[in-house]
C-alpha cells in the first residue's frame, strides 16, 4: 500500500498530562487520563511520493511550510526507518478542531498521522504500537488513539502507551472561549514549567496521586469523584504554570468564570465540573440526563458543543481520501 487515510479525534485529559521527563521519546513525568471526543476530528492522508525530493504537508487545504513541516517530516522518519522505507510523502490533513487553541488538535492530528503513515508504509501495527508511534509526534496522542476512555502510563519506551479503561457515561460540554493560536506553545510552556517553577515538583506527586484516585473512581462508577479529580487536577496544572518566570497565563478572565459558573451549577443541584488544557477554551463534564442544562447554562461564555466519548483512531476507505 502506498497510500492510506485515517481519521482520528482529540481527547481531552481528566487527570492532566504537563512535562516531560525524555522530550527525545516523549516521555511523560506522569501518567494520564482523557476522554476521547466525538467531534472536531482530523482527517489525513499520507501519499508515498517516490519522485518527490521532500515531504508536503497540506493542512485545510494550504501548503504548510516552516516548524509544522518540520515536525512533520521528522515524524515521518521514525516511520520510514521502521518501514525500512526511504520514500517521501505527501501529507494532506483536515482539521475540524480549532489549531493550537488548547483542544488537543495535536492529538488528534499525530493520531490520525500515525496510523495513516504506518499503512502507507506498510508497517502492521497493533492499536499499542500505533499508540506507541502517535506519542513521538505529540504525547496526547497517544490516547487519541483509543476510544472512549484511555489511561496513558509514564512507562519507558516500550511500556508508555496508552490503553482502554472503562469509565461511567459522560458528556463533555465544550467551551470555546477563543479559536486563535495561542501565545507559547505548550511544548516551550512545559519546557518553561521545569525549568522555573517551584511547584512543578508538587505537579508532579500531585498527579500521581490523583491518576491513582481516577482509576479508583473509575472503577467504582463514581461520577463525583471523577469531576472532583478532573476540576482540581486543572487548576493545579494551571496554577503550576502561572507559578514560571516569567507567568504563563493561558485561562483568561472568561475562563475562570466558567469555571466560577460551574460551581455555582455544582451549589444549586446541577453536577457539573470543568477542565481546561493549555489554553483559555474550557470542557465541563456531566452526566448525559444532565449535559443539555448544563449547555444552556453555559452559552453566554462562548460557542458552545456537547460531546460524547468517542471513537478511537480509525482507517477511512479510499474515496474518503484527501
Amino acid at each position: 500500500m502506498t497510500k492510506a487515510t485515517a481519521r482520528a479525534y482529540p481527547n481531552i485529559a481528566l487527570v492532566k498530562y504537563w512535562g516531560k521527563r525524555d522530550s527525545t521519546l516523549m516521555l511523560p513525568l506522569t501518567g494520564s487520563m482523557s476522554m476521547t471526543l466525538d467531534d472536531f476530528p482530523t482527517t489525513t492522508t499520507v501519499e508515498r511520493t517516490p519522485e518527490a525530493a521532500a515531504d508536503h504537508f497540506e493542512l485545510n487545504g494550504e501548503v504548510i511550510e516552516g516548524e509544522p513541516l518540520r515536525r512533520v517530516t521528522k515524524f515521518l522518519d521514525l516511520v520510514r526507518e521502521q518501514a525500512g522505507i526511504r520514500e517521501f510523502a505527501a501529507v494532506r490533513s483536515k482539521n475540524e478542531v480549532p489549531t493550537a487553541a488548547g483542544l488537543a488538535s495535536s492529538a488528534s492530528g499525530f493520531a490520525a498521522l500515525a496510523l495513516a503513515a504506518s499503512k502507507a508504509y506498510d508497517l502492521s501495527l497493533d492499536p499499542a504500537d500505533v499508540s506507541r508511534l502517535a506519542r513521538r509526534g505529540s504525547g496526547s496522542a497517544t490516547r487519541s488513539v483509543i476510544p472512549h476512555f484511555a489511561v496513558w502510563r509514564a512507562g519507558d519506551d516500550e511500556t508508555s502507551v496508552a490503553e482502554a479503561i472503562d469509565a461511567p457515561d459522560m458528556r463533555m460540554i465544550v467551551v470555546v472561549v477563543n479559536a486563535g493560536n495561542k501565545e507559547i506553545s505548550s511544548r516551550e510552556a512545559m519546557k518553561r514549567t521545569a525549568l522555573t517553577s517551584p511547584f512543578n515538583d508538587a505537579w508532579v506527586s500531585s498527579t500521581e496521586q490523583a491518576l491513582e484516585s481516577m482509576m479508583s473512581a473509575c472503577a467504582d462508577n463514581d461520577f463525583t469523584r471523577i469531576g472532583r479529580i478532573t476540576e482540581t487536577n486543572a487548576l493545579r496544572m494551571h496554577a503550576t504554570i502561572q507559578a514560571c518566570d516569567p507567568p504563563i497565563l493561558y485561562l483568561a478572565p472568561t475562563s475562570l468564570a466558567i469555571f466560577n459558573k460551574v460551581r455555582e451549577l455544582r451549589e444549586s443541584g446541577l453536577e457539573a465540573y470543568a477542565t481546561a488544557d493549555a489554553g483559555p477554551n474550557v470542557c465541563v463534564i456531566a452526566r448525559p440526563e444532565d449535559a443539555d442544562a448544563v449547555a444552556a447554562a453555559l452559552v453566554e461564555f462562548g460557542s458552545v458543543r456537547t460531546m460524547a466519548p468517542g471513537p478511537g483512531a480509525e482507517l477511512l476507505a479510499d474515496s474518503e481520501a484527501l
